[in-house]
């Protein structure tokens, strides 16, 4: 069975860069409910864990992390790529009293809560940082946060370096990522087009089959009328024929 250590050091007492938000306006409880979701996150994981988080203190807890890494940059020198949650904590602050009239002329007390809310960003050691860019590396990036490679190129293109960039490997593959993707998107309106046209070859196919289809049906019933007409005219002239005989037959008696 696991044992469950617990850090028996005052909260004073722990290293690292500490970042406080004080008398904020809701509950311990609710602060320390977000708190355990980063606790020993990296920046960049804790920032997204905070960023699609439901609760409301997770805006709060998020400014307060944002706090603690700018006190870890601009006072240690410390990027932020070699940040994680080191500690987080939240301690009840104090208690507004706030009054509500109910029945029979009595009173109920409301009770506003507040907390404070601690955030400390300790560094990686240097066998951690170097596992964790060795995983990077495999998965071809560079660092843990896109938003951190894409601050670092605008703040190389800005500084006049974006001229270098065939010797730079990032924006190389970068400008390669960028490559594929417009050589798919070539080829995936070249495949469309080709499939827009063939059906419209084979729509037309179809009318042209259609057509001829009409024409030999009209041909036909216009032949089966004149054979009909034909026919009419040769049946006509045998009834005819025999009427004539009989006529002639009955002048001859009649002289």
């Amino acid at each position: 069975m696991a044992t469950i250590q617990f850090d028996e050091r005052k909260t004073n007492e722990r290293p690292g860069v500490r970042a406080v938000h004080r008398s904020a306006r809701f509950s311990a409880y609710k602060a320390r409910e977000v708190l355990n979701l980063i606790r020993g996150k990296s920046v960049a994981e804790a920032r997204t864990i905070l960023q699609f988080c439901e609760r409301s203190a997770a805006e709060d807890v998020a400014k307060v992390l944002d706090s603690a890494v700018a006190n870890a940059a601009n006072n240690n020198d410390i990027p932020p790529e070699e940040l994680f949650v080191s500690a987080c904590y939240a301690d009840e602050g104090s208690t507004m009293k706030r009054w509500r009239p109910r029945a029979r002329g009595r009173a109920t007390r409301i009770r506003k809560r507040t907390c404070h809310i601690t955030v400390i960003v300790g560094r990686y050691t240097q066998t951690e940082l170097d596992t964790q860019r060795a995983r990077l590396a495999a998965k071809g990036r560079t660092t843990s946060s896109p938003s951190a490679d894409r601050a670092r190129r605008v703040q190389r293109s800005r500084s006049g370096e974006k001229g270098t960039a065939a010797a730079d490997p990032d924006e190389a593959a970068d400008a390669a990522v960028d490559a594929e993707a417009t050589e798919a998107e070539a080829a995936e309106a070249a495949t469309d087009e080709a499939a827009t046209e063939a059906v419209i070859t084979e729509d037309s196919a179809e009318l042209a089959d259609e057509a001829a289809e009409t024409d030999t049906t009209d041909t036909t019933d216009a032949d089966d009328a004149v054979v009909d007409a034909e026919d009419e005219v040769v049946e006509a002239d045998e009834v005819e024929a025999p009427a004539d005989a009989e006529a002639a037959d009955a002048e001859k008696k009649d002289d």
